[in-house]
This record gives structure tokens, C-alpha cells and sequence, in this order.
């Protein structure tokens, strides 16, 4: 069994990540040639933030290509997810959210996401299996006229493993045609959870509830034909957590932006934002662990003097069903409050156009795509606070449209930004640093050097983290997956055994119990 690995465990990745910085990349140019394959994605809740964009992007790198995608999860608001969603350029289904609950109470996420995409799973599989019956005409029922052309079946599952054993048990591969499971590791789940809250006996609740999930994440990821990480930094760490050996050789799929789609330049849009004011923006969720209270103190830093004619701007993923988010915005606003800085809060592009000329900090929730383009391409500076983010979108993003980009010096941004050049990495818990890089921004840097920057990013952008270069990575990963014997998975005696130990530490319990009645 796997236990929890130690917080010293993320700081020697930080060490390695360092190493691994040093632009060794993986290869970019190398074709597959794959043919045409019927691709089915399972991804838990497709709504707005890093993860949903990467799934969505992997989606469209595959679909380019020519392959049939289709993209399964149990919860899509079409009014809280990217465009890609809900226009009609992917093929999103939603399925698994009729018996289960998100949450009950605000707790047991992790055990209701699990029942949710297990109910996904038996779905998916009536659907398959139901499209492999033959009609009245003796033909298969296929779902789309030209799937008899997919020479292969591949799922890819994000996130969330617990589907991942039952697809590699019960899904059978159609005659003649080869069957994969391909998992993409953002980070081991059992490092998100935050178990140091409330007194002792919660913590200890908390141990006892994570534990049986814990084993599970690293048993049902090694049902995987093969696994896949968003960074080097999260490859460390997921071979820490999981061991050498389990999950094979892990490589990596460096997450990507749309370079085709250009950023449009400050002069072709309606007008410089806010009477042309310096901004400076922090894109993220508003979730604790992304520490934007950061960007928030080390604005205040620069003196009521130097704010004069500047804008902090902290925007980014909200849900008014996720309680940390309410309850993050309303902390970061209390901060900047009690700095004796002027914030303001919008829904709406309307609303934040129209804030009043003395606001210091606005607060942007669920930025259209539209508009956080806008910001990024009038933005002087972007902040990106996350410490041991696995990877982080959004500073490539940045760099891509030629905004400079200061952020935590651990986790992805070592591999991201390169010091001096594309922006700055500086420690986390340095506000003063912080404080420094932007001022230099704001008041220290000639148009030249802020041209060269610009230029630098939107190159490293184009070469590196491209949706082509992501396309071609994808495909070589799939192949060298296809062209492999299906891994072996033997792990159901496990799970008969723990239920055996279970249900002896059951039976020990009610004796106990049963003798002091």
C-alpha cells in the first residue's frame, strides 16, 4: 500500500524541476503518423480553469488530426464552461450526474466524485455496448457513419483514476481493433488534499477517510496502459508517490495554447482600458492554495505614490457552488481593505468597464475568454503566485501574447519562463522581491527592453507549447502505447483482500462493542 508521501518529498522535487528547467524538452517535430482512432475522454466537472482548458485542448490537438473524440464528464453548465464546450465544436456528453451529489454537506468530494464517474463509466460502457449490437439489418450501430474508418479505440482519463480499472475489465475492444487506456496525470491527488484542518480529531478523521483513497488513486492508475505527466516537476513527484516501477515508464505532454488564435494588439481593440491605466494582472481560481493574496500585498508594497495611475487586477475561475471560492474572494477582498487599498468586484465585462477611476483592486470572477484576452494584451505585468504549481496555463498564455510574467520560483514556471528573458522567478515568500520586479516593470524597463521580452515569450510560446507540438506528443505517446502489449492488471485480488480486512476489523469492532453492552 501507498502512503502519503512527506511535504520534504514536493521540496526535492523542487530541486529537480530546477535541473530539469534547463530547456531539455521533449521533442516537438517528430510526425506518428497514427491513423485515425476513435477517442473517448472522461474528465470529472468540464467547466473553467486550467485543467478543463487542457482537456478541451487535447480534445481539439486530436481532432485536427482527424480522429473521432468525444468527451464524457458529469458535469458541464453551459454557461460556466469554455466555448469549445458548448458550441458545438466538441462532442461533450454528460453523463453519471443523476445519483450522486458533488459534494454532501460541503464534504466527502473525493468519495462523491469517485460514485459519480463510476455511474459515468457504466454509462459509457451501455453506450459502447449498445453500439456494437446489430440492427435489424444485421450492421453494427455505430454512432457516426465513419467510425467503421477509426482503426482504434483509445480513452484518455484525466484527474480521476476509479473509472480506469472497470474500462480495463469490462470494455471490450471491437474485432480486429485495439483498445488503450492512456492516463494524464496532473498531480496525485492524495498531495491536494489538505489534512491539516480543524482540531485533532478531525485531522485524525481526515487520515482515516483519505487513507482507503489514497491506495486506491495509486492502484487504479496502475491499471493504465500508460501514463502520462504535465511537467517534469509532476513526473518527479508522481514517481515519489507511485514508486519507479507501478505506472511504467511516465513521460511527458506539456500542456499547450492555441497559437493560431492571435492575441489582438492593444491599438485594434475599443480603447486602453480604464483610461489607459498600468495594469497589472493575476489570473487564477480563487482557491487558497493559489495564494493570490501575494499579488495583493506586494502591490500595496509599492506606495500610495507609485499605484497612482495603476490597477491590480485579480481575476479568474469562480463557481458559486464551490464554498472555497466564495469564501477566498471574500478573504482577499477583506485583505486588500484592511491595506487601505479600494477594491471593487465584477460579474460582468459591462460592470468591470464601468468601476470607478479610484478603484486599486478589482476583482474579475470567470473572465470571458474574449476579455481575459484584452487583459493580457494591456497588461504591463503577470502575476503568477500558485507555489509548486504542476504546471500553470496561464504564464504561457502570457508569454504568448507578449506580456512578461513574475512567478514563484517552483513547480512548472522553472520549466515555463526562462529568468530575465520571457519574465522573472522569485520566491513566493519574498513580497519585497515581488514588490521590485514590479516596480522595475512599471517604471524601470525602456520600450525596447519591454519589445525584446515580448518578442521572446510569444517565440518560446510558439515553439514549445504550441497545440501542434502538444498534437504531435499526444500521438507519439499513443502510439508507442498501441505498438506495446496491453499492461497486465492484476490488482482485484488486492481490493478482495482489503475488503477481507475490512471486514475482519468489522467484526473485531461489533465483538468489542457487543462484550461492553
Amino acid at each position: 500500500m501507498t502512503s502519503p508521501p512527506k511535504r520534504g518529498l514536493i521540496e526535492a522535487r523542487r530541486e529537480s524541476s530546477s535541473s530539469s528547467s534547463n530547456f531539455s524538452f521533449p521533442s516537438t517535430t517528430k510526425m506518428s503518423g497514427l491513423a485515425p482512432s476513435n477517442v473517448v475522454i472522461i474528465h470529472p466537472d468540464l467547466g473553467i480553469g486550467g485543467a478543463e482548458r487542457l482537456i478541451i485542448d487535447v480534445a481539439l490537438a486530436l481532432q485536427n488530426r482527424g480522429h473521432r473524440v468525444t468527451i464524457y464528464t458529469s458535469h458541464c453548465d453551459k454557461t460556466h464552461c469554455f466555448e469549445e464546450a458548448r458550441d458545438g465544436t466538441l462532442d461533450v456528453r454528460v453523463r453519471g450526474n443523476t445519483i450522486f451529489p458533488a459534494h454532501i454537506f460541503g464534504r466527502l468530494h473525493i468519495l462523491m466524485a469517485s460514485l459519480r464517474q463510476l455511474h459515468l463509466t457504466a454509462s459509457l460502457l451501455s453506450e459502447l455496448g449498445s453500439r456494437d449490437q446489430p440492427n435489424n439489418s444485421g450492421t453494427k450501430k455505430d454512432r457516426n457513419d465513419d467510425e467503421n474508418d477509426s482503426q482504434d479505440d483509445i480513452f484518455i482519463v484525466d484527474q480521476l483514476p476509479a473509472c480506469v480499472p472497470i474500462l480495463k475489465t469490462f470494455s471490450q475492444p471491437r474485432k480486429s481493433h485495439t483498445q488503450r487506456i492512456l492516463f494524464y496525470c496532473h498531480f496525485p491527488d492524495q498531495l491536494l488534499a489538505r489534512r491539516d484542518e480543524g482540531g485533532s480529531l478531525l485531522r485524525l478523521a481526515k487520515v482515516l477517510y483519505r487513507y482507503p483513497f489514497d491506495w486506491f488513486e495509486g492502484w487504479a492508475l496502475s491499471a493504465s496502459d500508460r501514463v502520462v505527466a504535465n511537467s517534469n516537476f509532476s513526473r518527479g513527484v508522481v514517481r515519489d508517490v507511485f514508486g519507479p516501477d507501478r505506472l511504467g515508464e511516465v513521460e511527458v505532454v506539456y500542456p499547450c495554447v492555441d497559437t493560431d488564435a492571435k492575441i489582438m494588439p492593444e491599438n485594434t481593440q475599443s480603447g486602453p482600458l480604464w483610461g489607459g491605466k498600468k495594469i497589472l494582472l493575476s489570473i487564477n481560481r480563487f482557491e487558497r492554495k493559489k495564494d493570490m493574496a501575494l499579488a495583493i500585498r506586494a502591490y500595496h508594497g509599492l506606495g500610495a505614490e507609485k499605484r497612482k495611475g495603476t490597477r491590480l487586477v485579480v481575476a479568474g475561475g469562480y463557481d458559486n457552488r464551490v464554498q472555497e471560492n466564495v469564501q477566498y474572494h471574500q478573504e482577499l477582498d477583506d485583505l486588500a481593505t484592511s491595506l487601505k487599498l479600494k477594491t471593487a468586484t465584477s460579474k460582468t465585462v459591462v460592470s468591470a468597464l464601468s468601476i470607478p477611476d479610484e478603484i486599486d483592486v478589482l476583482f474579475l470572477l470567470s473572465v470571458p475568454t474574449t476579455f481575459k484576452d484584452t487583459l493580457l494584451a494591456q497588461s504591463k505585468l503577470l502575476l503568477y503566485t500558485p507555489i509548486n504549481e504542476h504546471f500553470g496555463i496561464v504564464p504561457v498564455e502570457a508569454m504568448h501574447a507578449g506580456l512578461p510574467v513574475l512567478a514563484s520560483n517552483t513547480g512548472g514556471p522553472l520549466e515555463t519562463i526562462v529568468e530575465g528573458v520571457t519574465g522573472w522567478l522569485r520566491d513566493a515568500h519574498a513580497i519585497d522581491e515581488w514588490t521590485e520586479v514590479m516596480d522595475k516593470v512599471l517604471y524601470g524597463m525602456s520600450q525596447e527592453e519591454v519589445h525584446q521580452m515580448a518578442e521572446a515569450g510569444k517565440m518560446r510560446a510558439e515553439k514549445e507549447f504550441s497545440l501542434t507540438a502538444m498534437g504531435d506528443r499526444l500521438e507519439d505517446e499513443i502510439s508507442t502505447m498501441l505498438s506495446a502489449n496491453r499492461r497486465p492488471f492484476h490488482g482485484w485480488q488486492q481490493v478482495f483482500v482489503m475488503l477481507a480486512v475490512l471486514c475482519s476489523f468489522l467484526a473485531v469492532a461489533v465483538a468489542i462493542l457487543l462484550r461492553a453492552i
